[in-house]
């Protein structure tokens, strides 16, 4: 069957065939019978916001089970799946030897609530094979350590103002949660009722990507900054790749400015390598932030920097965190299963291959086809972006109107088995678990999707 999968798809893929149009909406019946009755226990229906589907068509899918790179939904659908629980099923959903070592460690306890070996063997396990950290934190989600990561800025360097960048989403944390105002360099304006402006006012907001605008900032609130965060590459609001001279430029102006640069890794932390994008870009942040990777997709998070900035960490410093469930021991077996996969000989030059060579066959079928379409991917993630541009490097590259087109390439894709986030500003992630045979396949439903999409311009 691969052979016959590689004939059909050799040369070049503008030859292929064109789709004979849409495919039948699958059967979502199950599922909205479960949205139905969740609205009256959840906002919105969900537990998170996105998973509403409220930038795509139909209702939500309800998952019922997944395994290597499928999913199946509550009406027996399957999916071939470019979500993988946002990112960090790097291994693929339900790997053997993740769950097997969750299983065996789950029949001593799942939750203590006090120091385990696990925690230690996890840790070793990072700090041996990661250089930039010396020690870390656990923490129980990507948004707690980055919250933690501004607190400990906030406490090393004695500073309380924040700089971010419009188009970088660093979880739900106060201070955070804020939009750029008019202007070059503005405050913070907030982006969600129940943040109070106080707590924005302390956060700079600048565009991506603009020299200028981050050295005007260190000028306009001289002496009052306290770090620059970063997504490691912005990937929250499209992928937003940058420059490497403008990231070195980050953390020189950050040196000269005696402010601390974080990285927010909970994307591209051991997804790009297993030092992620500060091994890509040859940067050492000061403080770096991880997230479910490390604990095989259960909700676990991660900060690290030196062993003298971490030791402002209470209870040998006088910045204060905490966590019930941080090093959760059924946590920490899945991230020492699921990390010690990743630092398999080849495991990485293997999956990027195959993601490379996945995302650029798309490209090449829509540069044939003259479609506004660019693929860009990095590492194993890839974003498909309705434009011609073939740099897009902040929020304001993007083109609202270009999500009607993804509207209509989810249905399709759904349709016809693939399951992707359901926004347009998601990006997509190939896993371990997927073969040659199901990328093939995918790749099929994307081409045709895209000729359904454009052909309805």
């Amino acid at each position: 069957m691969l052979e016959s999968l590689k004939k059909m798809f050799s040369g070049n893929e503008g030859d292929m065939p064109v789709s004979t149009g849409s495919k039948p909406d699958i059967s979502r019946e199950k599922s909205a019978e479960l949205y139905e009755k969740a609205k009256n226990y959840f906002p919105g229906g969900v537990n998170s916001p996105v998973r509403a589907f409220k930038s795509v068509y139909g209702t939500p899918l309800f998952i019922q089970k997944g395994d290597g790179c499928f999913v199946w939904d509550a009406d027996g659908n399957q999916f071939i799946d470019f979500c993988g629980s946002w990112g960090p099923l790097i291994l693929g959903h339900n790997h053997p030897k993740v769950r097997d070592k969750v299983t065996e460690v789950m029949q001593n306890g799942m939750s203590f609530g006090a120091p385990t070996a696990l925690e230690n063997e996890l840790a070793e396990l990072i700090i041996k094979n990661n250089k930039f950290v010396e020690k870390i934190r656990f923490t129980s989600s990507g948004t707690e350590a980055v919250m933690s990561a501004i607190r400990l800025a906030r406490g090393y360097t004695g500073k309380d103002k924040i700089i971010k960048f419009e188009g970088c989403y660093h979880g739900h944390t106060d201070s955070l949660l804020v939009k750029a105002g008019s202007g070059l360099v503005t405050f913070g304006e907030t982006s969600s009722a129940g943040v109070p402006k106080s707590f924005a006012a302390e956060t700079i907001v600048i565009p991506l990507n603009d020299r200028e605008a981050i050295k005007a900032a260190f000028d306009q609130f001289k002496d009052q900054v306290a770090a620059v965060i970063i997504e490691g590459i912005p990937a929250n609001n499209g992928l937003l790749m940058q420059d490497v001279e403008y990231i070195k430029y980050l953390e020189n102006i950050c040196k000269e400015n005696k402010a601390l640069l974080i990285f927010d890794e909970v994307i591209t932390g051991f997804r790009l390598g297993f030092e992620g994008a500060a091994a890509h870009y040859g940067v050492k942040p000061d403080i770096v932030t991880y997230g479910k990777i490390i604990g095989g997709g259960l909700p676990v998070g991660m900060y690290g920097a030196s062993a003298e900035i971490m030791g402002h960490i209470s209870p040998d410093g006088g910045v204060y965190q905490a966590g019930t469930l941080s090093g959760n021991p059924v946590a920490m077996a899945a991230g020492i299963a699921q990390l010690t996969e990743l630092l398999r000989s080849g495991f990485y030059k293997e999956l990027n291959n195959k993601a490379s060579e996945f995302a650029e066959s798309i490209q090449r079928f829509a540069t044939a086809r003259n479609y506004k379409l660019k693929v860009f991917h990095v590492g194993s993630i890839f974003w498909m972006a309705f434009t011609d541009k073939d740099k897009i490097q902040s929020a304001d590259d993007i083109d609202p109107a270009s999500m009607e087109k993804f509207k209509v390439l989810h249905r399709e894709l759904l349709n016809r088995g693939i399951y992707i986030g359901p926004s347009g500003y998601e990006v997509g992630f190939v896993s371990a678990a997927h073969t040659k045979i199901e990328l093939e396949k995918a790749k099929r439903a994307i081409l045709e999707s895209l000729d359904v999409v454009f052909r309805n311009k």
